[in-house]
């Protein structure tokens, strides 16, 4: 069996994305449009996420639970 090492890229395609961290494609087009919430570039016609953007974003906006 041969060691397998996943390098992980430092830019992530929305389908990627997608794939890695559950956004749904769709959800980071609304996003796109709508200026709001995730950082992305635009080079030619390829968008593209950098992962400590996506990091951060989630985050930011975690929620901490109170036990009771």
């Amino acid at each position: 069996m041969q060691n397998v090492v996943l390098e992980k890229k430092d830019w992530l395609s929305p389908v990627e994305v997608n794939k890695e961290f559950g956004f749904s494609v769709s959800t980071l087009a609304k996003y796109r449009m709508s200026n709001k919430y995730l950082k992305f570039s635009k080079i030619g016609k390829y968008i593209k996420y950098k992962r400590s953007d996506i990091i951060d974003f989630l985050e930011a906006h975690t929620i901490e639970t109170v036990e009771a």
